[in-house]
């Protein structure tokens, strides 16, 4: 096993990388606001010419994430394409390109953040309130609730044989307040109720095919995966042959001596990758920062 590199910034990433799939949530903000130092390392990476693409689980859809970004001071216009794992559920539901998408109906019980109904906007569906009446659950938000508020409502749908669709596998995100459940930790009920799951974003394969269509005049060798999630940033872009920058700040943050010496955070994540089961990654940076 080959021990990570530990770099000062993420500027010296773009020496030998031409395009960068980067992750949002704990790497570039926290749901409400820039992270420091995050919007100048963007800026930066823009102006050596790097192609940038935004690789986000967020079950909300790409325009939304754009504006969401604008808000917080970044330029939405230096990335080379923005991908959500919400836009790629959204076309699937309209395309229908073949099972499990040709096989699911049309009646479909929503959970969504603060009534956004972006993510089901133009679709052939009839939105519905119980299990009783559903043909499958879309899950693309909490609204800030805990995972468990939802387990009345998942038995309900598992006494159904209900498919439940997670266009956000991450089970929980940063926020201002402390880290809240994101709709992965739902998912994991339902299935351990034996529940059937269909996972749209990282780390499955579909959502990296759509970022390396946008970045197709680069190499892949010379594509690097940014991101603060072990299961999905780091195994996600490793399953895909991509070389990989974990994020040290984000969501693992509380397990690690992010401010430590090198080494003791370089052990630290060796550690939590063999916990988790994943690959090590190949560089480290202890925040987004330039």
């Amino acid at each position: 096993m080959t021990r990570p590199c530990l770099l000062p910034g993420v500027g010296a990433l773009a020496e030998s990388f031409q395009g960068f799939l980067l992750d949002q949530w704990g790497v570039l903000h926290d749901g409400e606001r820039a992270l420091p130092g995050a919007r100048a390392a963007l800026d930066a990476l823009f102006e050596r010419g790097a192609r940038v693409v935004l690789l986000s689980n967020s079950g909300r859809r790409a325009s939304t994430n754009r504006e969401r970004l604008a808000a917080m001071g970044f330029d939405p216009d230096r990335l080379r394409a923005v991908v959500t794992s919400g836009e790629a559920t959204w076309r699937l539901l309209k395309d229908r390109p073949g099972p499990p998408w040709s096989e699911l109906g049309r009646r479909c019980l929503f959970l969504t953040i603060a009534g956004d109904l972006g993510p089901v906007e133009g679709l052939d569906l009839e939105l519905v309130a119980d299990p009783e009446d559903a043909d499958f659950l879309l899950v693309s938000g909490l609204d800030g609730k805990p995972a468990r508020a939802f387990r009345p409502l998942a038995e309900r749908a598992r006494a159904r044989a209900l498919p439940m669709i997670c266009s956000n596998p991450d089970k929980v995100a940063p926020s201002p307040a402390g880290f809240v459940d994101s709709p992965g930790l739902l998912a994991a009920i339902y299935e351990a109720l034996g529940g059937r799951v269909i996972y749209v974003g990282k780390p499955h394969a579909p959502i990296y095919a759509t970022c390396l269509e946008a970045l197709a005049d680069v190499p892949r060798a010379r594509i690097v995966a940014v991101g603060d999630s072990l299961e999905h940033d780091v195994a996600g872009a490793r399953a895909q042959g991509l070389s990989t920058c974990f994020v040290a700040s984000g969501i693992h943050a509380a397990e690690l001596p992010v401010d430590g010496p090198d080494e003791a955070l370089l052990d630290a994540v060796e550690r939590l990758a063999a916990h988790h089961g994943t690959p090590t990654p190949d560089f480290v940076l202890r925040r987004f920062a330039g």
